[in-house]
């Protein structure tokens, strides 16, 4: 499954997708005619030293070995922690503008051309790019992509600093992620130092909730909020919840019946976007069970636009400020 952040207007799209697409670049070959021996010997060193300084062998999360630019300059990204990028400084010139319909990205992304999901192989092609980052394992797709231009796989649901430090190497931004993870974590310090300094215990847990048409229930675990809800120094997740990470899982599907064993001391709730999934919510805020929960009676529940709430860095970002907020009531 493919495991990871999102609204609940693209759960659906996560459960179809898989654990994130590579695409693997086309190699070389060089082919000779009939040159003199000297020019083969004193031209080809110089060929092969100039494509040296221009691309290199990339192993991608896939473990394909793919030779991609040593400096990409036309990016297609199709995933969706497109924030990611833009924290290193990278727009890229087509996205899955789906994926960033309502976000914190959306405005920093304005005109930059959608590639669609499916990534369509027509619209890749008119864009002309030097790098495709995939963001799904389908075998079948990656061969078709990767006839664009050299693609690799990306795991979008990586822990962050895992994902900045792959994207600065294959972007040729190393030490902006370096910069960029220093200066984060100084600020997620902080965060947690003025809530703990406000009330917030240390060790407390907090569980994830979201609704999605049809009734149906998710409890979020190692994608969206959740993975910046539990970094270190943080909230902590509840064993069952932590069972989930460990087995790299997204979010999972429960019934309303086991909302207790999922419940934490504080609870989130993604607000869906869909009319149908806001209803569901409205139902279940004022069902029985859901009364019943202690973090419920305590007054510890708190509310995220879906489709703010993410796991991108500049989401993260956007959070870091939002989180107080919420929390604290300011």
């Amino acid at each position: 499954m493919y495991r990871g952040s999102k609204s609940a207007a693209l759960l659906s799209t996560f459960a179809l997708m898989g654990a994130l697409l590579l695409g693997c670049g086309s190699s070389n070959t060089n082919e000779s005619n009939a040159a003199s021996p000297v020019a083969e010997t004193t031209e080809a060193p110089a060929a092969t030293e100039q494509a040296a300084e221009t691309t290199r062998i990339f192993t991608d999360w896939t473990k394909h070995e793919v030779e991609v630019p040593t400096t990409p300059q036309r990016v297609i990204y199709h995933g969706e922690t497109t924030g990611d990028l833009l924290a290193l400084g990278v727009k890229p010139i087509g996205i899955m503008v789906d994926a960033i319909t309502g976000t914190v990205l959306e405005s920093q992304l304005v005109g930059v051309e959608d590639v669609g999901f499916p990534l369509s192989i027509e619209k890749s092609l008119s864009l002309k790019p030097d790098l495709i980052i995939f963001s799904n394992s389908d075998e079948q797709q990656y061969e078709a992509i990767s006839k664009v231009a050299p693609t690799v796989t990306f795991n979008t649901f990586d822990k962050l600093d895992v994902r900045m430090r792959t994207l600065g190497d294959l972007l040729n931004k190393k030490q902006e992620a370096e910069d960029w993870l220093a200066a984060h974590a100084v600020k997620m310090n902080d965060m947690w130092k003025q809530l703990h300094d406000n009330g917030i215990k240390e060790g407390e847990t907090a569980a994830v909730f979201t609704l999605y048409p049809g009734n149906r229930l998710f409890i979020m675990a190692g994608a969206g909020l959740p993975q910046f809800l539990y970094e270190e120094g943080g909230f902590k997740p509840t064993p069952i919840i932590q069972d989930l990470i460990d087995k790299e899982t997204g979010f999972a599907e429960i019934s309303a019946e086991l909302l207790p064993e999922y419940a934490a001391d504080r609870i989130f709730i993604l607000n869906p976007v869909d009319p149908a999934a806001q209803q569901s919510t409205s139902d279940l805020l004022k069902s029985e069970i859901w009364q019943k929960l202690p973090a419920v009676q305590q007054g510890q529940v708190y509310n995220f636009d879906i489709l703010k709430a993410n796991s991108d860095a500049t989401s993260r970002e956007w959070l870091i400020d939002e989180l107080p907020k919420v929390l604290l009531q300011k």
